[in-house]
């Protein structure tokens, strides 16, 4: 294929995914104005409500820059382990037990304030790769599904952390504990929180750069690097790998352990942010992100530096959510919108996914 062929092929190929999603977004908005109108409300007040809540509004856009880190993080692990074919679907445990690990890390451990930081998302990424590593064992070992046991390990984190929060030995502040009021984790020093930026009357957390910082790290690592070559060829043809010495079980755990890891960095992130709970762990820290991240990487189709764009928007529809009850669309109303919104973002994906399946599957089909 020459260049011209080629530079032609791409052209088309970007043409033909912009066709794809402003269709899309602009059946769900027509779809989603008509509902409005329909049950009396105006769909203008809506619009620029969820606008004001996640952008236009002083200070507004600091907070959904702030629900897209963990998005993006939980998008980035599943990538990685959907590299090598597995399918990682348990990111909400895995980011409560990594949340758990940085909470406990960060009340017990002393020091200076930048060293207990940096501890604290260390322990984070070690206890989410810990929660993935038991569904890549037991995939390898004992040939369990992993979708199943990711899913299954959610629940249990839940429980265990629960747990944790009420005993004092554990997670459960002592100052709570009396009367047993409530179940809230010890509050983390102020030296012991992600430092804040200000920019254009917007604070957001310095895990923001950071979340930035890694996504381009693991772009160059799994493009440019010996370990993204060798998740590539597992996850393309694991007997190919074989032939070449390439272990799919090292790979395959390595990328489980990866993508837990980033999930239980996200709930780190969350913790020192204090975005979500004031800098504590408390019942339902993950606020579902975890399912959000999901849907983020899905949509980016496992292109890392297209998670940017696409948390980015997520997260918007997330924090303006947060305005549609001043417009008086009742709140079955809004989730209506909220989904066909994320639909919008779902579908041209999937479209492409079998379209591109089918074209391939053509194509085998005239050599033969």
């Amino acid at each position: 294929m020459d260049s011209q062929t080629l530079e032609t092929s791409i052209a088309k190929r970007t043409a033909e995914i912009f066709s794809l999603y402003a269709i899309s977004a602009f059946s769900a908005l027509l779809l989603s104005a008509i509902i409005v109108e329909a049950v009396g409300a105006n769909w203008s007040d809506v619009w620029n409500a969820l606008l004001d809540g996640s952008l236009r509004k002083p200070g507004r856009w600091g907070g959904t820059l702030g629900s897209a880190v963990p998005m993006a993080m939980v998008a980035v692990g599943t990538v990685i382990s959907n590299r090598v074919g597995l399918i990682n679907i348990g990111q909400e445990g895995q980011m409560l037990v990594g949340a758990a690990f940085a909470a406990y890390v960060g009340t017990q451990l002393p020091g200076p304030g930048p060293i207990v930081i940096i501890s604290v998302l260390l322990a984070g990424f070690v206890g989410g790769a810990f929660w993935s590593g038991l569904a890549g064992a037991l995939r390898y070992w004992r040939n369990v599904p992993e979708v199943l046991t990711t899913l299954l390990l959610v629940t249990i984190a839940a429980n265990l952390v629960g747990y944790a929060l009420k005993h004092t030995w554990l997670l459960l502040d002592p100052s709570a504990a009396v009367g047993n009021r409530t179940q809230v984790s010890t509050q983390l020093e102020v030296d012991s929180r992600m430092p804040r930026i200000e920019l254009f009357g917007n604070d957001f957390s310095f895990g923001v750069i950071i979340a930035l910082a890694l996504l381009f790290t693991i772009t160059l690592v799994l493009s440019k690097t010996v370990i993204g070559f060798k998740l590539n060829v597992v996850g393309q043809n694991r007997r190919v790998g074989q032939r070449f010495g390439i272990s799919d079980v090292r790979q395959g755990l390595m990328a489980m352990c990866a993508s837990g890891g980033f999930a239980g960095l996200a709930g780190a992130l969350m913790l020192t942010s204090g975005d979500f709970a004031k800098y504590r762990l408390v019942p339902g820290f993950t606020v579902n992100l975890g399912w959000t991240g999901l849907l983020v990487a899905l949509v980016a189709r496992d292109k890392v530096m297209a998670i940017i764009p696409v948390a980015f928007v997520f997260a918007s529809l997330r924090t303006g959510s947060s305005f549609l009850a001043a417009t008086g669309v009742e709140r079955r109303v809004t989730d209506v919108v909220q989904g066909l919104l994320v639909l919008a973002l779902l579908i041209p994906p999937a479209i492409l996914f079998v379209r591109d399946r089918r074209r391939a599957l053509a194509r085998v089909e005239s050599r033969t």
